[in-house]
């Protein structure tokens, strides 16, 4: 989701399907979007297909990439949302791959 300075949805973009089990991202890729409409923030969401958002250990270091992305390109990801079935983990609030 790209959000203007007000944190107002300004669009939603899907960048990668994955299949059952994996998804295979380029850091770069998330940007491409924002940047493109020139968006100060983003939050990034995905879904687990097994219904469990339970974050895993590849969703922790790849968000800890975004953040750190974001940071070089002054487009701050504000989180990570992993959805599951009627529930989602926000990635954030949980402290993980966000630096305090």
């Amino acid at each position: 989701m790209l959000l203007d300075t007000k944190n107002r949805v300004i669009g939603v973009e899907t960048i990668y399907r994955g299949s059952v089990n994996a998804a295979m991202i380029r850091v770069g890729e998330v940007f491409k979007p924002a940047l493109r409409v020139n968006a100060p923030t983003l939050i990034v969401c995905h879904n687990h297909p097994s219904g469990d958002p339970t974050p895993s250990t590849e969703d922790i270091m790849v968000t800890r990439q975004i953040v750190e992305a974001g940071k070089l390109l002054d487009c701050e990801c504000l989180d990570h949302l992993v959805i599951g079935t009627g529930r989602f983990v926000s990635m954030r609030e949980r402290g993980l791959g966000f630096s305090a």
